[in-house]
């Protein structure tokens, strides 16, 4: 039903700037400049590895050009939605409804580039707010091949700083229970690690798609809200070498910690503290 994740989506006031902010932050152009018709709209897309980034902002009118602007002015820059990829939307839809999730009928969508013309097709099948905890979740089904999507070209970035792919999703939790019911049974994700850390009083679950880790974290001594929505919180991004990437990033004007231990052994990493659209970021590589 769902092979990987497809992208993360973020939302942005200010899309030329946010465009500029992460090509520094990545060391890569954008694969795409595009328009939604329609939605009142507009992307810039990175794809790296394992899946890409869409950047989204508002430049007209529409029914989606609302909604993202009161999401904006409610909660600032960040982090919005994530889009699962699967290999026939009617079937995603059938299942998913089996489950509960109450999906909308499989639509189907296109977009153009803003420069080169070049046009994309999906199928989108989404999910409403009510069957996800409040987190914007949809399947997609890619109709044009893959490399209509250029992976984001190095520049200028020696390709040991520069972003190569996504590790890992936070979604921050007040009812892990729920959430755990969610991405596993009703998702169908691969449940990889439920464990609690009483030391830092955090439980965290790690579910797997696709090489792509969607961490759940909640607060151990937090009571559950059930009627609390989740919320997409940050990204770690893998980095050849982290040391490489911090001193790139510290020479473009970037806040950045000092290089750390990573919670998973046999990892470094460092912590991108500003320029980010509002999402906590990570950079991560081997030790």
């Amino acid at each position: 039903m769902i092979r990987a994740l497809d992208h993360v989506i973020v939302a942005v006031r200010d899309l030329a700037a946010a465009t500029h902010a992460y090509a520094r932050l990545f060391g890569r152009a954008p694969s795409w400049r595009g328009e939604h018709p329609g939605w009142g709209t507009a992307n810039s897309l990175f794809r790296v590895a394992n899946c890409y980034l869409e950047l989204i902002g508002v430049t007209g009118e529409g029914a989606f050009a609302r909604e993202l602007q009161g999401r904006l002015e409610r909660d600032g820059e960040g982090l919005v939605g994530m889009a699962f990829a699967t290999d026939d939307a009617d079937s995603c839809a059938a299942e998913l409804r089996a489950r509960g999730l109450e999906p909308a009928a499989p639509r189907q969508q296109a977009g153009h580039e803003r420069d080169s013309g070049a046009k994309r097709e999906w199928r989108n099948v989404f999910l409403p707010a009510s069957s996800t905890r409040g987190v914007m979740l949809f399947a997609i089904e890619h109709l044009s091949p893959a490399d209509a999507l250029p992976l984001a070209r190095l520049d200028g970035a020696p390709v040991a700083g520069a972003v190569e792919a996504l590790d890992h999703v936070v979604v921050r939790s007040a009812d892990p229970d729920a959430t755990r019911a969610l991405y596993g049974d009703k998702l169908g994700l691969r449940l990889a690690l439920d464990r609690s850390f009483e030391e830092r009083r955090v439980r965290l679950m790690f579910f797997r798609v696709g090489g792509v880790t969607v961490e759940i974290a909640s607060r151990l001594d937090a009571a559950p809200e059930t009627a609390a929505p989740d919320r997409l919180w940050g990204l770690a991004w893998r980095v050849p070498n982290v040391d490489a990437a911090r001193a790139r990033l510290c020479d473009l004007g970037f806040a950045v910690t000092e290089v750390r231990p990573g919670n998973k052994t046999g990892t470094r990493v460092c912590t991108v503290e500003r320029g980010t659209c509002g999402v906590p970021t990570l950079l991560i590589s081997p030790d």
